[in-house]
């Protein structure tokens, strides 16, 4: 009898495993297979602009020159040169989901340690009242005429690097530019500049485009450097833009 119940008993459990796995095989097979996610672009197109961007003007230069995926604007108002970006620009900007490239302006010499430390402390300030969150870069704006040496870029990303925030640099690092040679500079100093600094490069000019009609990326900058974002087109006679190409690997890094 008791052979009896325990050979029903193994067979009961057989059946039963049997019922899940055809179960499980059956809901298996009605399940739509994964699909993989479509491929990132390697570049992304985009403008940046001293003025403030409205939804007249971003119709101008949607219009003009297509849908911009990044939009570079400025920490603050320089009187005479940009307008400072409103949270107003980043609602709109947002709701349209075109990433901010966050810029600061507020220096004309880009020359000594502490210089660059207290343009970074300005430029974190500015960014924590906008509400920027961690991780976004900001840029510092080195134009080609400003005088420029390694002890300011050492300042500027090494008060930086330590905040929410990353480091990035604007500027000419075309061969023999003294940015570059201020960049080599810092980096000789302090390897780890070179690691964490993303760069935003102002040469070599192509002029203006379109969208569609943007080149094909080539920024000068230096070897092994994170030169992730190129100017490639300035001052536009329609809309006040700049047209830039931007590699993915910048986009995680733009607000």
């Amino acid at each position: 009898m008791k052979n009896w119940k325990r050979r029903l008993y193994v067979s009961w459990i057989c059946l039963l495993g049997c019922a899940i796995i055809l179960i499980s095989c059956s809901r298996n097979s009605s399940e739509p297979e994964p699909q993989p996610a479509p491929n990132e672009p390697s570049l992304y197109w985009g403008i940046d602009t001293a003025s403030i961007i409205d939804s007249s003007f971003y119709r101008c230069v949607e219009q003009s020159f297509g849908k911009p995926a990044v939009a570079g604007r400025y920490l603050g108002t320089k009187d005479g040169v940009s307008h400072g970006m409103t949270a107003e620009e980043v609602q709109l900007l947002h709701g349209k989901d075109i990433k901010i490239l966050l810029i600061h302006n507020h220096f004309n010499d880009a020359r000594g340690y502490r210089n660059g430390k207290d343009e970074a402390r300005e430029a974190i300030e500015n960014a924590q009242k906008l509400g920027v969150p961690e991780g976004i870069a900001l840029f510092a704006d080195i134009e080609p005429d400003y005088p420029v040496d390694a002890d300011f870029i050492r300042g500027w990303v090494e008060a930086i690097s330590p905040s929410p925030y990353e480091p990035g640099i604007y500027g000419d690092f075309s061969q023999g530019s003294p940015i570059l040679s201020a960049y080599n500079g810092a980096v000789n100093a302090n390897p780890k500049i070179g690691e964490i600094t993303i760069l935003w490069a102002y040469q070599p000019q192509v002029g203006v485009t379109t969208q569609k009609s943007a080149p094909d990326y080539a920024p000068e900058v230096p070897q092994q450097s994170n030169g992730w974002i190129w100017q490639y087109g300035i001052d536009s006679e329609i809309c006040n833009i700049d047209t830039n190409l931007i590699r993915k690997e910048a986009m995680a890094y733009l607000w």
